[in-house]
């Protein structure tokens, strides 16, 4: 696979009131707290240019039992002061752990199309052999568009503390997420290869949802890990 792994965690959501708040909290606290659990590699939140919810955020794992482990359900269950303000805040949370099933390409754009849907009942084996065969391969063909990948989720992570606070997650669909360092090939891919009408004609239910999303920040475990805690949190000046 062409990622750091072959497992992720994707979210989608929004945030009510000052998205720098959010954003402040998220770099210097989430990503840290996150990053510093065990089989976590790297982080990356994008926010949207085209499309909604705001915010797409990856966390590539080892695999997906990261989702029940002892350490993530700890941290989970017992967030700080910050975490437990910020919560509430969150609106249309999509969350999930997913399986990497195929990708093409390799490396990361800063620019990315992320595209959520459902297979018609009968039509997986067909469609799942359609995405890795014929549609990654032909969007890793167009110019700029480093990498594609097809990710299906796994069982819905269980309720935590966290989860609590800021109500219950919708699950996560089937997902396709492809990076370019020039935006105008996704929105080639997107009229072309990976349009709604085409994901359809091989077995994608009607209802497809797609965004598109600019690169915001990216960090490893290994950044966080030579990182002091210290160096981190609430009331300090941006960087």
């Amino acid at each position: 696979m062409a990622l750091c792994s072959d497992a992720a965690m994707v979210l989608f959501y929004d945030i009510a009131g000052d998205v720098a708040d959010h954003d402040d909290w998220h770099s210097r606290e989430h990503f840290q707290e996150r990053l510093s659990v065990d089989g976590f590699l790297r982080a990356i939140r994008w926010v949207a240019t085209k499309g909604s919810p705001r915010y797409l955020v990856t966390y590539e794992v080892l695999d997906v039992a990261v989702a029940t482990s002892e350490p993530y359900l700890a941290r989970l269950n017992n967030p700080s002061p910050w975490t437990q303000e910020m919560m509430p805040r969150f609106r249309g949370m999509v969350r999930g752990f997913c399986n990497v099933v195929a990708s093409s390409g390799f490396g990361l754009g800063t620019a990315a199309v992320a595209i959520r849907f459902n297979p018609e009942q009968g039509a997986e084996a067909e469609l799942t052999r359609d995405i890795e065969q014929q549609v990654l391969p032909s969007v890793t063909r167009e110019k700029a568009i480093v990498g594609a990948h097809f990710l299906k989720p796994d069982q819905p992570p269980p309720m935590t503390r966290e989860q609590s606070l800021r109500g219950p997650d919708q699950a996560m669909p089937w997902l396709l997420i492809a990076s370019a360092y020039d935006a105008a090939a996704l929105d080639r891919a997107i009229a072309g290869t990976i349009s709604s009408d085409e994901l359809r004609k091989i077995g994608a239910m009607p209802d497809i949802t797609t965004g598109c999303y600019d690169l915001h920040h990216t960090a490893t475990a290994e950044e966080a890990c030579r990182s002091a805690r210290a160096a981190f949190g609430r009331g300090l000046a941006s960087s």
